[in-house]
């Protein structure tokens, strides 16, 4: 099943009003700030705000490209894909809506596809015939990568305004430099690597409420008991994904005191006072 990690609208009314947002952090109109381990399901895996990114959109924006025309940049965004998929092709849509749609009337069910994240590489998605990118911009496009023998199942996807493909394309050549940087040009935080063994998916201890993928962690709790743990979690300083489907995603930095405060925060084994508590955030 495609599992995009949709947010649940009361989890995040649960948040003070968010003024803005930088790096991997959200500053609160109280005067707190958040770090953010949800990262919209990586669409903001690379910072809130990358530069260069911002620079294509701004550049695109002034030259009025809004509307969904033929364009040259949909070849550079085509490329750019294409050093992530070699040998697939694509289909571009304006939404996760669309694409749906465009799934269904090509008979492909949703547990026929599978979701690449950044960060993260997994055989078994590198072989489904359908893959969903998750791309490290928030303003889409949606996108197929599609295997060549079911892309004739697709027709032509949609055109996406220019303003939206540059920024979309930047980011994915800055992936592709953070990928190749030493480290994966991620921090490595020890006490948290502690907790699940260095390097290793699951848990060091098998008690632990996560289960750790590279720099993705999920939890089994049903909705009740997330919506207690995401209160813990937000109380701490911490956004937690706002539904219990989507990946907690370790930020490519955070300071060692609040590296310390979310190894205490994953370390805590759920017992069931906890998890029913009440926490109000002011």
């Amino acid at each position: 099943m495609i599992d995009m990690g949709q947010p649940d609208r009361e989890l995040l009314r649960l948040l003070p009003r968010v003024l803005r947002a930088r790096d991997f952090h959200l500053y609160l109109e109280n005067g707190k700030r958040l770090t953010d381990l949800w990262l919209q399901g990586g669409k903001a895996v690379l910072g809130h705000k990358p530069p260069r990114v911002l620079a294509e959109l701004k550049n695109a924006a002034e030259r009025g490209l809004f509307i969904p025309l033929p364009h040259p940049l949909e070849k550079r965004f085509l490329k750019a894909l294409g050093e992530f998929f070699p040998g697939r092709g694509f289909r571009l849509y304006t939404d996760v809506a669309s694409l749906r749609h465009a799934l269904c009337k090509a008979g492909f069910a949703e547990t026929d596809v599978s979701v690449w994240r950044p960060f993260l590489e997994s055989a078994a998605v590198r072989n489904t015939p359908v893959i969903i990118p998750v791309l490290p911009w928030p303003l889409g496009p949606a996108v197929l990568a599609l295997d060549k023998s079911v892309e004739a199942s697709f027709p032509a996807g949609e055109l996406i305004p220019p303003v939206l493909l540059a920024p979309a394309a930047r980011a994915l050549y800055d992936l592709t430099a953070a990928l190749k940087a030493p480290g994966a040009n991620r921090q490595r935080y020890r006490k948290i690597e502690k907790l699940f063994g260095a390097g290793k998916s699951g848990d060091a201890s098998g008690k632990n409420l996560w289960r750790r993928n590279g720099i993705y962690l999920t939890t089994d709790l049903n909705k009740e008991k997330y919506q207690a743990l995401f209160r813990r979690f937000l109380e701490g300083g911490f956004l937690l994904p706002p539904s219990p489907n989507g990946p907690l995603i370790l930020p490519a930095s955070m300071s060692k005191g609040e590296e310390a405060k979310l190894a205490e925060l994953l370390g805590q084994f759920p017992d069931e006072d906890v998890l029913e508590g009440e926490t109000t955030i002011t």
